[in-house]
């Protein structure tokens, strides 16, 4: 099989150190094990600038679509309204998610290349008392949007409304203090900006809001209070834990402190995006996002043309040593190039040198 670079928002490109962590098998009970279970919590609030007698952090089994599942099985109760701020795929997703649980809950929704209106949301919440949730996005990988946090964070915080925040692909690579914003809820995924492989999320939770959830979720495996109560006694899983994988995440927590924290991920990630933006342009192709709403994360571009074969080209690029992501959009045709993961300007450069010889031989 030819190797290549995942240049996609996750699972995407680890280092060799990375992996080799995968060559060994460890036991779920096995009190080293249950040091890097511990490890782990302990940097990522650390990450969050959270300390640990205000929060917590539970990691919980599956993908992250399965952690955000079991946010809302545990924090949102039959009493409770949520109000859903949605501008793209994985914010509708929350939406299927409340609808499968059948949440009480409301809808507010703009177009997927814009964000958020403040006045709109305000008008829902003063004349919408039930509400007692807000949950939203921060970066949609639909579009590589990134969506206002503070503003989020504000309105829950003039509203008194609890905050679930949806940090899959921005949580490690884009920085933010989960204390100062009010977040009550983060969560996230160890094949994202952390840089590990895919196999478990996580929840940064605010612990007496969590406590507050006890009881609250409809299943077992994905009761978030529960996991938490469990793992906190001294590291274990309540179930088999992809053992693997989380020995993975923890040497890539270490590369991701070694490179220098969040900022300097931050800062690789800005300008890889920013030189991809800016040779895209140059061999004609157009961006989906306007600059000061992008992301650092992926970036979408439209189709130059009507008779684009995104197939062929996805095949030749691939073929080259890098592999793209489809368009997510059902009204316009795109696909979507990631920036993250172990990715560099070389690697950006490369790959539009390969874009612009395809463009130049159609």
């Amino acid at each position: 099989m030819k190797n290549y670079k995942l240049l996609t928002p996750g699972p995407l490109t680890t280092s060799k150190a990375v992996k080799e962590q995968m060559l060994f098998d460890r036991c779920t009970w096995d009190d080293d094990y249950k040091q890097i279970t511990q490890k782990i919590r302990a940097q990522l609030l650390e990450l969050a600038g959270a300390p640990k007698r205000e929060y917590t952090a539970v990691l919980m089994q599956g993908s992250g679509s399965f952690v955000v599942e079991s946010v809302l099985h545990t924090a949102v109760s039959d009493q409770d309204k949520l109000l859903i701020i949605t501008n793209g795929a994985y914010g509708e997703r929350i939406v299927k998610m409340a609808q499968y649980l059948h949440l009480n809950f409301t809808v507010y929704r703009t177009a997927y290349n814009e964000h958020p209106n403040e006045a709109e949301i305000k008008e829902i919440l003063e004349a919408d008392e039930a509400i007692t949730h807000i949950a939203m996005v921060h970066c949609e990988t639909t579009t590589g949007i990134l969506n206002p946090i503070t503003l989020a964070a504000n309105l829950s915080k003039h509203y008194d409304k609890r905050l679930i925040i949806d940090a899959m692909s921005s949580f490690g690579g884009v920085e933010m203090n989960i204390v100062e914003l009010g977040i009550d809820f983060l969560i996230s995924s160890s094949n994202k900006c952390i840089q590990g492989v895919p196999g478990f999320g996580f929840v940064l939770a605010n612990k007496q809001e969590l406590i507050a959830c006890e009881g609250n979720a409809r299943s077992l495996s994905l009761d978030l209070y529960d996991q938490w109560k469990e793992m906190d006694k001294d590291g274990k899983w309540r179930f088999t834990s992809p053992t693997h994988v989380v020995a993975a995440f923890s040497k890539a927590m270490d590369e991701l402190l070694e490179e220098g924290g969040v900022s300097a991920r931050y800062e690789r990630y800005q300008n890889n995006n920013s030189v991809l933006r800016g040779r895209m342009a140059d061999i004609g192709f157009t961006a989906y996002i306007t600059e000061e709403k992008q992301s650092p994360i992926i970036t979408t571009f439209l189709y130059p043309s009507e008779t684009f074969d995104f197939v062929d080209f996805y095949t030749y690029v691939k073929e080259r040593g890098f592999v793209l992501y489809p368009g997510k959009l059902t009204d316009i045709d795109t696909f979507r190039i990631g920036n993250i993961g172990e990715i560099y300007e070389t690697d950006i450069q490369e790959l539009c040198n390969v874009i612009n010889e395809y463009m130049g031989g159609l």
